[in-house]
């Protein structure tokens, strides 16, 4: 009796094409999600310290200024004109202004609480879609609006944007998500996701 020779076959170690190319893209919206996360907390931390970049130091929130009144009383388009004009500067309007960037931004850059974070969002751009009402070409005094899409800008983006983050980047190991899934107050309340 002859033994069979053995077979050798090469170990290989590399994963299947399709889960190299799915943890490359959980990297990369990772990487969105910390930058998308930034952009919020960097217009939180210009107006409230007036960084000079968009809000000089004397018209920061510290030194008294209000973070929606220049924006909202400068709205001269759409049929809402009227009602940002008279919510701008309101002390109510402004700190949940403030709060809105600043917890949108933490949470996209810790990658947790994605789910209100998405909400907050979607309704933070789709009120300021509304006061630069893009859908118009014209302003009130008939002046060209400035607009170049009608609909598709960078306010409906961002919300699109929070919206993907809260289905496709929870429970992340790139950031807190995996973690703060595991906790019990958000195990019984999902929407804290």
């Amino acid at each position: 009796m002859t033994a069979a020779p053995l077979r050798t076959t090469r170990a290989t170690h590399e994963e299947p094409t399709e889960t190299r190319t799915a943890g490359v893209g959980h990297v990369w919206l990772a990487v969105t999600r910390v930058g998308v996360g930034f952009i919020f907390l960097w217009a939180f931390l210009d107006k409230m310290f007036g960084l000079g970049y968009s809000t000089p130091a004397a018209r920061s929130v510290l030194n008294g200024g209000s973070p929606t009144k220049g924006f909202l009383s400068n709205v001269d388009v759409g049929p809402f004109q009227d009602f940002f004009r008279s919510i701008a500067g309101a002390p109510v309007v402004d700190i949940l202004f403030m709060l809105s960037l600043l917890g949108i931004g933490v949470a996209m850059i810790l990658g947790a609480g994605l789910k209100i974070a998405a909400i907050s969002n979607a309704v933070l751009m789709l009120g300021m879609w509304a006061a630069e009402w893009p859908l118009a070409k014209l302003a009130s005094d008939g002046k060209a609006s400035g607009s170049t899409n009608p609909f598709m800008e960078y306010h409906v983006v961002y919300g699109l944007i929070g919206i993907v983050f809260a289905y496709f980047a929870i429970n992340s190991r790139y950031g807190l998500g995996h973690w703060w899934s595991k906790l019990p107050i958000v195990r019984k309340h999902r929407i804290l996701l």
